[in-house]
């Protein structure tokens, strides 16, 4: 049977604006953020601003993440807003006692599926994840941060993508969210700790085995294209980034 749905990463052109009204959508329903407010609050960061997608035949964007690339102009955005009210913390201390190596340190910006049609569907969202888990093997991801809602932050947890809060920070209202809380988390340690203790979420979301009518490109269509002023992968030594044997493992198919 064809599938139904395929992943795309770093979404171009129709797919792309198709990726921004999901995006815009997703954000008005859930916390009443306008496109304008979203335009204010990732505008300083498009320069390192990539889509992964998930879409139908039609090229229609069902489920969309914003991931924002490690040497952007204006870095990364949960580091440069823990500065700021609710949290009051430096960024980039929060980062360094965290040991979070900000040279391959990627941001899960926004994520969220589409309503309507889509309610009720977390095959979409399981196929997200496993994307994100995709991108972050293939391009050498060595952690993630995110400013996390705490219903979202729950549903990852269940299923062995378990955050910490960023030192110095805990759950506050932000962006029309009640209460959510900047995270990161060692995506090596992560993934060898869903290994042993999610195994079946790690065989669906880190494998991707069961993911049933979603078309999942090889790995080569994860890796990030160059932009100017960003880091290059082949800059990166792994054996500097000492990445735990859990990103690793994820790569024996």
């Amino acid at each position: 049977m064809t599938p139904q749905l395929r992943l795309h990463f770093d979404a171009q052109g129709s797919l792309l604006e198709s990726a921004r009204d999901c995006e815009a959508e997703v954000f008005l329903r859930w916390f009443g953020n306008t496109r304008e407010q979203l335009a204010q609050e990732y505008g300083p960061y498009e320069d390192s601003s990539v889509f992964l997608v998930l879409a139908d035949r039609d090229d229609e964007v069902v489920g969309a993440v914003r991931v924002l690339a490690p040497g952007g102009r204006a870095g990364l955005k949960t580091l440069v807003d823990v500065e700021r009210k609710p949290w009051n913390v430096d960024g980039a201390r929060a980062a360094a006692a965290a040991g979070i190596e900000l040279r391959s340190t990627w941001e899960v910006a926004t994520l969220g599926v589409r309503g309507g049609r889509n309610a009720g569907r977390p095959e979409l969202s399981l196929a997200l994840y496993h994307g994100l888990l995709t991108l972050a093997r293939v391009n050498r991801m060595s952690s993630f941060v995110a400013v996390l809602d705490e219903r979202v932050r729950r549903l990852l947890d269940a299923v062995g993508i378990v955050t910490r809060p960023l030192p110095g920070t805990g759950p506050a209202s932000y962006l029309g969210s009640s209460a959510s809380t900047p995270v990161y988390a060692h995506v090596g340690a992560m993934v060898d700790n869903q290994r042993r203790h999610f195994p079946d979420a790690y065989r669906l979301l880190t494998l991707g085995a069961g993911l049933d009518g979603v078309a999942v490109p090889p790995d080569d269509a994860f890796r990030l294209r160059s932009r100017p002023g960003l880091l290059e992968l082949d800059d990166l030594d792994l054996r500097d980034l000492e990445l735990d044997a859990g990103l690793a493992l994820a790569g024996e198919r």
